[in-house]
């Protein structure tokens, strides 16, 4: 009850035809809701795909009407696991891959964080001074939610996922 009222939606009047951009909305308590909304993605990834903590390179996501949905393993060790996902927007060697989102999975913790995308540069090299926390936990949330959205869109596309654990790693132009 108290999570919905500290990390719902804000409670400002909102013409019907205006349109919220959530990443830019602040919670009340954004730390909590970070650690919510990391914990939502990991298990919103973990339906997307099943056989998530097993895949040893990469696989691919298929659909019938959207553009191929790739997941590569850039590293893992006992507890966590980091990967990249993109959609493939072209057939050709040197396709378009975005968002190209890195994703650090926690495996023990059950929670996925975004590290960076296509778009946004890794945290740890956007603010490098311990007093600029707020705009780090800001800039986390921006990233999270976008991955939020995005896992949603890709969980609606009923994309489907093969068992290959030992398929090679994809080569990225």
């Amino acid at each position: 009850m108290w999570t919905k009222l500290l990390c719902g939606k804000p409670q400002v009047p909102v013409r019907a035809t205006a349109r919220i951009d959530m990443s830019l909305v602040h919670p009340v308590n954004t730390s909590l809701c970070l650690q919510q909304l990391c914990e939502s993605n990991f298990h919103k990834l973990s339906s997307l795909i099943p056989q998530l903590s097993s895949i040893t390179y990469a696989v691919i996501g298929r659909t019938k009407v959207r553009p191929d949905l790739y997941l590569e393993v850039l590293s893992r060790s006992n507890h966590t696991l980091t990967i990249e996902l993109s959609h493939c927007f072209a057939d050709q060697a040197d396709a378009l891959m975005e968002p190209a989102v890195r994703i650090r999975v926690y495996l023990d913790a059950k929670m996925a964080e975004v590290l960076s995308d296509h778009a946004r540069t890794q945290v740890f090299k956007v603010y490098r001074c311990p007093s600029q926390s707020i705009e780090i936990r800001d800039y986390k949330w921006q990233l999270n939610y976008f991955l939020e959205k995005w896992l949603n869109h890709c969980l609606q596309n009923e994309y489907t996922f093969s068992d290959n654990k030992k398929s090679p790693a994809i080569v990225h132009p």
